[in-house]
Formats: C-alpha cells, structure tokens, sequence
C-alpha cells in the first residue's frame, strides 16, 4: 500500500528554487522522492536536456526507484501545466511542481497528473544527511 505525500520539506523546496534560478533562462526539470510521507529528494537524470522553452527527462535513466512526481520550472512565469507537461506527468507520479520567477516560496504551484490544482504543504521538517552512508570512517568516498 502507497503511503499518502503529506508535504514538502522546505529545504527540498528550497533547493528546487535555487536550481531553477541558476538554470534560467533555460527551464529545470527533475523527478521527486518521498521518505515517510514527505517529499525530500530531488532526482536530477543523467541526459537531463533543456532550453528556454522545455525541458525532457530521460525516463530510462531512473534508477529502480519508487518516485512520487516531477518538478520543472516555467522562466515565463505561467505556473499552469502545457499539454507536454500532461504527458509527461501520468507516467512520473501524483504530484507535479511547476516553479516560475521569482523562485520563492510562492511562485510554484502543485498539479495531480490530469493537472488539476492539488495542495501541498510546505513542512519546515529536518532532512537526515544520506551522505553519511556513503563516507568510509575517515570521511572519504
């Protein structure tokens, strides 16, 4: 049984914005994770291609993971989904962000795959650090 996406981690919100800021003009494109409910990681694909009008993800290249929807950004500012971001939502989960300028905390909004408005909250939660996992004792990969 799927468990429900309660939010956002703020600092995953905050990253997403950051990114979208240092791609423009050219749009951000990535795919979400979920860890107990909320959404805190940012899935950036190898082959992840974009320009100022679009972004593609090359869906072949996701790793066998369960993810929870996608993240792009609009540098128009038009916080709605197009017809190519229908399409590539149904097959990348429930929850679809789109971001636009000034990449605050109020200039996205959130879709479920026929993109319909859906709300997400924004969770001021702590994020664990993965990276401890992958450090030997000295601290090296």
């Amino acid at each position: 049984m799927r468990r429900r996406v309660q939010g956002i981690a703020k600092d995953t919100l905050s990253f997403i914005m950051e990114a979208c800021r240092d791609t423009m003009p050219r749009e951000f494109a990535a795919l979400l994770r979920a860890e107990d409910g909320i959404i805190s990681d940012v899935l950036i694909l190898p082959g992840t291609d974009s320009n100022e009008r679009q972004a593609s993800v090359k869906l072949y290249m996701l790793p066998n993971m369960q993810i929870v929807g996608s993240v792009h950004s609009h540098p128009n500012g038009v916080l709605r989904p197009s017809g190519p971001d229908l399409a590539f939502f149904s097959p990348t989960g429930s929850y679809h962000l789109i971001a636009g300028p000034p990449f605050d905390e109020r200039s996205w909004a959130c879709f479920d795959p026929s993109g319909n408005p859906r709300v997400l909250e924004i969770l001021d939660v702590d994020l664990e650090d993965d990276i401890d996992g992958f450090l030997d004792e000295e601290g090296d990969f």
